[in-house]
């Protein structure tokens, strides 16, 4: 056994032909190296923004200077983190809040606004779109509100109705079934549509819509094609 303490391992072990016998580790030691190690980070890279503030008077010039950058760092870190997460829901709110809560919301802000009647299924289907939008991107105000409080006597034709806003001015609008996307619209199709206008930042790399689009681009052409050539057709028989 190499790890005997023998004579003939210690002769071994002077001409380099067994390793040098490894010393057990001294839990002490161990432990003391441990928390010195931990002595190293400062207390208050662990502290809250209170507890820096309550233990102000338990550091030096050099601590305090470096407990300042690193105050400013956390707080900028929140208020990023509290400004991002500002929304997060769909907002129901009645005519008479609609000055203050879309047309003068916060500067920068994008605010989407559904006007709709719960009596209306294609209403109630964007309602649902629109509340898991709502907390995917926080960033944006999702607003809803039944159209009679906004607007008297407006139509059902137009339902649903989505303003959106940025500063006070409107800077998209999909009025009615059709430019909503139909009913069957699924999430991705709508967040596509707030995407194209800027309320949010989709991580969809292309309209969800796109494949259907294309076919009916190239059902249209064909349709084209096919009354040119009759057309074409009817005309040399009238000529014969």
């Amino acid at each position: 056994d190499p790890n005997e303490d023998t004579e003939w391992n210690e002769i071994l072990r002077d001409f380099g032909i067994l390793p040098p016998k490894e010393e057990p580790k001294d839990e002490i030691e161990e432990m003391v190296l441990r928390l010195q190690k931990e002595a190293m980070v400062k207390p208050y890279e662990k502290m809250t923004l209170a507890q820096l503030k309550e233990a102000e008077d338990e550091f030096d010039d050099e601590d305090m200077r470096a407990i300042e950058t690193y105050r400013e760092k956390r707080l900028q870190e929140w208020k990023a983190l509290k400004k991002k997460q500002k929304f997060g829901e769909l907002i129901e709110i009645s005519g008479n809040q609609y000055v203050n809560e879309v047309t003068n919301a916060d500067k920068d802000v994008w605010v989407i606004i559904h006007l709709y009647r719960s009596s209306i299924p294609m209403c109630l289907l964007v309602n649902q779109h629109l509340s898991l939008l709502a907390r995917k991107f926080p960033e944006t105000k999702f607003t809803k509100a039944i159209v009679n409080s906004c607007i008297q006597h407006y139509h059902d034709n137009c339902l649903p109705t989505i303003f959106v806003y940025k500063n006070g001015q409107i800077e998209g609008k999909f009025i009615g079934i059709i430019e909503c996307g139909g009913i069957n619209l699924k999430l991705e199709e709508l967040e596509w549509k707030l995407a194209e206008v800027g309320a949010i930042q989709t991580d969809l790399e292309e309209n969800p819509k796109k494949g259907i689009i294309d076919v009916m681009v190239s059902s249209i052409r064909n349709t084209s094609i096919y009354d040119d050539t009759d057309s074409s057709n009817s005309d040399d028989d009238d000529t014969k």
